[in-house]
């Protein structure tokens, strides 16, 4: 599921940064004389450093670069909101912040951690992508007790934050769904909201309690998590 083409982000710091880990390391043709001593690229220094290089970069850009996706808002009678699960939670996000729901990468850790909420780096079509924890930003119970079916499989979010795209896993994915204002107004009127993180309201969709993210607040949360 694509919904815009900002990964051209991804794929200039892809340029920009040496991955030799795609040419001759564990993903390439496995010539690096340190893959024997290493065994796996994400063990060596040269990944890390590149990982580090990709977070300092979401410094930097954040203070010249503006908020990626962005709509003009006209007068529209519904607004399209991603709906996701993380944990027994429900939550619904604007999809102007959305870049693609991709399948589940694996996670590589870092050495030095910047804040909790950093999980560490995926590999989103060749290139690192800072990868964060929704839980920990949002204040979540990590524990997942929804029986799991065939049908419903773990993904990652890219999300376009400021500094370019990142990436955060969560546990099911229902959908894009375009929701009346009015229900999103009268949610975000209720003061439902006013003890849960970055939330603009509460609102019941498909049986469900659904949060509605604020997506300019948790998109500076994510900035912060990354400096």
């Amino acid at each position: 599921m694509i919904v815009s083409d900002n990964l051209s982000v991804t794929h200039e710091d892809a340029q920009a940064i040496d991955d030799c880990w795609n040419r001759i390391g564990i993903h390439g043709d496995k010539s690096c004389p340190l893959l024997s001593e290493h065994i796996h690229c994400r063990n060596c220094a040269v990944y890390s450093a590149a990982a580090t290089r990709l977070l300092d970069r979401y410094a930097l850009q954040q203070e010249d670069r503006e908020q990626v996706a962005t709509v003009v808002e006209t007068e529209v009678k519904t607004r399209s909101l991603l709906m996701f699960r993380l944990g027994e939670e429900w939550l619904g996000l604007a999809t102007r912040s959305l870049v693609e729901v991709a399948p589940l990468q694996t996670i590589h850790s870092l050495p030095h951690q910047r804040s909790r909420a950093l999980l560490g780096v995926a590999n989103v079509r060749g290139a690192l992508v800072a990868c964060l924890s929704l839980v920990e930003l949002l204040g979540l119970d990590a524990t997942n007790n929804v029986s799991a079916s065939a049908r419903v499989m773990p993904r990652m979010l890219i999300i376009a934050a400021r500094g370019g795209p990142v990436v955060v896993p969560v546990d099911e994915v229902d959908g894009i769904h375009a929701i009346d204002e009015r229900i999103l107004e009268a949610a975000s009127q209720s003061g439902a909201q006013a003890s849960a993180k970055y939330t603009r309201g509460v609102l019941q969709f498909k049986g469900r309690s659904l949060r509605w993210l604020d997506e300019e607040q948790l998109l500076s949360a994510v900035t912060r998590s990354l400096t």
